[in-house]
């Protein structure tokens, strides 16, 4: 009698986050200092620029330069 097997489920969010980690834990091991900075994390995860358009938590105007 044949063993019955389930269907392979796959999700696609948690690939992309298992794909994303195995970036970052690479990029962290390769990297001459401590810590990735930032923006390293940043360019690996590809974050967009636009983040920083948004408005703040407090749903006010995106915040200054500098500030």
């Amino acid at each position: 009698m044949a063993a019955h097997r389930r269907p392979t489920l796959q999700d696609p969010v948690a690939l992309a986050e298992i794909d994303l980690t195995g970036e970052l834990m690479i990029a962290a091991a390769a990297a001459s200092e401590e810590r990735l900075s930032t923006d390293r994390i940043d360019e690996l995860l590809r974050v967009e620029a636009a983040r920083d358009a948004r408005p703040d938590a407090a749903g006010g105007e995106p915040a200054a330069p500098g500030a």
